[in-house]
């Protein structure tokens, strides 16, 4: 028998059973129908981010809402804050939706990224059968030896006036020697009962059509949707003593007491004041 070339046994799309390609059209036969919110959902080997080529393709009127775009490996994905994140060929859900809500006010849309989260956490709750939480604003939460670890995370961008590109980056069947830093988690880490990633993106993009259409129906309110409660019960930041790292190198630190109608995280300090952060780092500092 002629030896195997390791090299050639990377390349090759079949060579990690355990890592099988995701069925596209098995995707579109299950998500696209009359109706609904998904119309295309697209799936590529490999691409620099998901997010870039879904703005670009709005931009150049390419796609239009409920546009899915699906990538078994990203070279260049970002995530908050411009953080890169990187992650070996089909071992995670990696994707990219775009979303055009006309009928919601645009002070409103900073709501899309914590939705996003919250219907991801309830997909993956019900089809991974792991349990899952929010760390503010929109991290995905898995447990690993006892503790806590990013499994995903989230990242909305602009495309145009009128448009949202959101990309989602979850973390499937990552083992432990390939995790790219030790507060990283994944699916399959945290016990899984399935991390087929084909019934997995469907259920995450059923969670999302239906929290973007409560919401939306809603005029974008966040209470009247059932978001913001829904939110705060799911949120692992509540509760907590946390620092908040915000730009110009300052830093707030308090306990994280409420999710604010516009999505602002609460913080009440030491000097017995309210604080809302709309945007930064927030670090842990106790368990709730």
């Amino acid at each position: 028998m002629t030896p195997r070339d390791d090299s050639e046994a990377r390349g090759n799309r079949w060579s990690d059973l355990d890592r099988p390609p995701l069925n596209a059209t098995a995707l579109r036969r299950g998500l696209v129908r009359e109706g609904g919110l998904w119309r295309e959902v697209d799936v590529v080997q490999r691409t620099g981010s998901t997010n870039n080529d879904l703005v670009a393709r709005a931009a150049e009127g390419t796609a239009d809402e409920g546009a899915v775009l699906v990538a078994e490996e990203q070279t260049t994905a970002r995530g908050r804050l411009d953080r890169q994140w990187t992650a070996p060929a089909r071992s995670g859900l990696f994707f990219s939706v775009l979303l055009r809500p006309a009928e919601v006010p645009v002070p409103r849309w900073g709501w899309l990224p914590l939705l996003t989260g919250v219907a991801v956490a309830t997909g993956l709750s019900r089809a991974a059968g792991v349990d899952t939480s929010l760390k503010w604003p929109n991290d995905l939460l898995v447990t690993v030896g006892g503790e806590e670890r990013k499994a995903g995370g989230i990242l909305a961008e602009r495309a145009g006036d009128d448009g949202v590109v959101i990309g989602v980056g979850i973390n499937v069947t990552l083992r432990a020697d390939e995790l790219p830093v030790p507060q990283a988690g994944s699916l399959a880490l945290a016990g899984a009962v399935s991390t087929d990633r084909d019934p997995l993106l469907r259920g995450v993009l059923r969670s999302l059509e239906d929290w973007y259409g409560r919401w939306r129906a809603a005029g974008g309110d966040p209470a009247a949707s059932g978001l913001q409660e829904t939110y705060a019960a799911g949120c692992a930041t509540l509760g907590r003593t946390v620092r908040a790292e915000l730009p110009g190198d300052r830093s707030i630190t308090g306990e994280a007491v409420a999710v604010d109608g516009d999505g602002r995280l609460v913080l009440a300090t030491a000097a017995g004041v309210q604080e809302p952060v709309g945007a930064g780092d927030i670090v842990h500092l106790r368990p709730a």
